[in-house]
């Protein structure tokens, strides 16, 4: 399959240039900001009596607005140090000054996840919400954002896979002249469409926001599972390789999320059969 012609950066204006990337950020937040608005709208979709102190929906439509600040700062600022961490520290404690330079890639989702994760904890004590009910809420959004990624990691060529002779694989410019799989369309299908489709069909056909903690416990899975299968076909980050000659770094950071998963999922279950 012919890699397709599309060029990273967008449109340039003077040193000011658009790419893809940083567009898949932004629609990417936008709209998952919007969706959790569009949720704080349906108190339907919570049990009554799901949440404390009578409340219909786990926060307002004011604090989603404040919120998209913090998670746009966890999502940047996690992002970026774990890749320093997790993917590249020998370089950056030779170049420290190197380590903020977003601009010059490398970004990881895990440490982004636990960026998140860490806003929304300071935000929800900070505003009185019910911290697992707004982490569901996130929860069913994220793969928006996984999936605007993951495109945009292939149209970068970045992030390709392994060499391969499957008939759709892709020869990416930067990739060697050998063909390959092309693993970030494979994980916008995983990560983002059916982890998206599995998680909003529990949450608007099943009702599953009414046991807080649920959704999150089942992204945290759906996400360590998915990654952990597409690093099987992911060509491993040249600086590292396989660790123990095995596994790869994504891998490894994907097992203790689906760890935390199975905790989620049995304390949402748990509390909810002892209501």
């Amino acid at each position: 399959m012919p890699f397709p012609n599309i060029d990273p950066v967008i449109f340039e204006l003077g040193p000011l240039a658009i790419r893809w990337y940083s567009l898949a950020y932004i629609v990417g937040l936008m709209a998952g900001w919007k969706y959790i608005v569009r949720l704080t709208r349906s108190p339907a979709l919570w049990t009554k009596g799901a949440l404390p102190n009578g409340l219909a929906t786990p926060a307002t439509e004011d604090d989603i607005d404040d919120m998209l600040m913090w998670v746009t700062l966890g999502v940047i600022l996690g992002g970026r140090l774990g890749y320093v961490l997790f993917y590249n520290t020998s370089y950056y404690l030779a170049n420290p000054g190197d380590a903020l330079a977003v601009w010059q890639g490398g970004m990881s989702f895990h440490g982004g996840a636990l960026g998140v994760i860490i806003c929304v904890i300071l935000f929800a004590r900070k505003r009185s919400i019910p911290l697992l009910a707004l982490g569901d809420m996130v929860a069913i959004t994220v793969p928006l954002g996984l999936l605007f990624g993951r495109l945009a990691n292939f149209i970068n060529s970045e992030l390709w896979g392994r060499v391969t002779d499957v008939p759709w694989a892709v020869v990416f410019p930067n990739g060697g002249p050998l063909p390959r799989h092309p693993s970030q369309l494979y994980e916008a299908a995983l990560e983002g469409v059916l982890l998206l489709v599995v998680l909003n069909v529990l949450a608007w056909r099943f009702k599953a926001l009414s046991k807080p903690g649920l959704l999150t416990g089942l992204f945290l899975i759906g996400y360590g599972v998915s990654r952990a299968f597409v690093e099987l076909f992911r060509e491993p980050d040249a600086n590292l390789g396989f660790l123990f000659d095995a596994i790869t770094m994504g891998q490894v950071l994907s097992l203790p999320m689906i760890g935390a998963g199975f905790g989620f999922v049995y304390w949402a279950l748990v509390k909810a059969r002892a209501k």
